[in-house]
C-alpha cells in the first residue's frame, strides 16, 4: 500500500535517483551532466544530512517514488552549507572539470547555493524541495506531502516557507498555484520564488 512516511537513511539512494529523474524542469536529467550525483549533491543530500527529520517519502511498498525535504531555518542551513558541505562539494565537482557550459553553470550554482537567500527570509524562514516520479503524479501525493511538512513546520513555530521553481516548469508552477502558494516580492519570471504560511489549508 502506497503511503507517506518519515525518511530513513536507507532511502537516500532512492531520493537521489528521484532528484535526477525529475531534475530537468520535472523531466529526467539522467546523463545531462558528466556526473549524475551533481543534482542531488545540491538539491537533496545537503538537506538529508542537515535536517533529516524534515524529510518525508512516498513508499509504494516496493520502492520510494517521491519525497519532500526542507529546512526550518534557511539562514542557519546556508551557514552550515558553506562551512560543512561546500568543501566536499568543491572536491567532488571541480569547476574546471565541467564537460559543458550547462554543467559549469550548475556547479557554480552549487558553489554559491548556500548564499542564495531570498530577501523575505524574515517572514518565510523555511524552504523546501519536493519531487515525485511520474507514476505518483496527479494522485494527491504532492498535496499530501506539502500538508505533512507544513504541519510539522507549524508545530515547530515556523510561520511560513518558501521555494524556488524553474520558470520553464509550468506543471510545477500550476501545482503550487492550486495549493495557494503566492509569488514573493523578490520573485522574477526567470526564477520564481513562492511562499505560503505553514498554517495554510492546502
Amino acid at each position: 500500500m502506497t503511503a507517506i512516511r518519515a525518511y530513513r537513511p536507507s532511502d537516500r539512494d532512492a531520493v537521489d535517483e528521484i532528484c535526477v529523474r525529475t531534475g530537468a524542469s520535472g523531466k529526467d536529467a539522467t546523463g545531462l551532466y558528466s556526473d549524475d550525483s551533481l543534482l542531488p549533491d545540491i538539491f537533496a543530500d545537503p538537506y538529508l544530512t542537515y535536517q533529516p527529520d524534515l524529510a518525508y517519502v512516498v513508499d509504494t511498498g516496493d520502492h520510494v517514488a517521491g519525497y519532500i525535504i526542507g529546512v526550518a531555518d534557511t539562514v542557519a542551513f546556508a551557514d552550515w552549507y558553506k562551512r560543512e558541505w561546500l568543501p566536499g562539494f568543491t572536491k567532488r565537482h571541480p569547476l574546471e572539470a565541467a564537460a559543458t557550459d550547462d554543467e559549469r553553470e550548475m556547479i557554480r550554482y552549487g558553489l554559491s547555493y548556500g548564499s542564495r537567500l531570498v530577501p523575505e527570509l524574515g517572514e518565510y524562514p523555511a524552504h523546501l524541495h519536493i519531487d515525485l516520479l511520474p507514476e505518483l503524479q496527479g494522485q494527491g501525493f504532492g498535496r499530501a506531502l506539502i500538508r505533512r511538512l507544513l504541519a510539522e513546520l507549524e508545530a515547530r513555530g515556523v510561520p511560513a516557507v518558501h521555494l524556488g521553481v524553474s520558470g520553464s516548469n509550468k506543471s510545477a508552477r500550476a501545482f503550487y498555484d492550486r495549493l495557494g502558494f503566492h509569488e514573493l516580492p523578490s520573485s522574477s519570471p526567470e526564477g520564481p520564488s513562492l511562499g505560503i504560511a505553514t498554517s495554510a489549508v492546502v
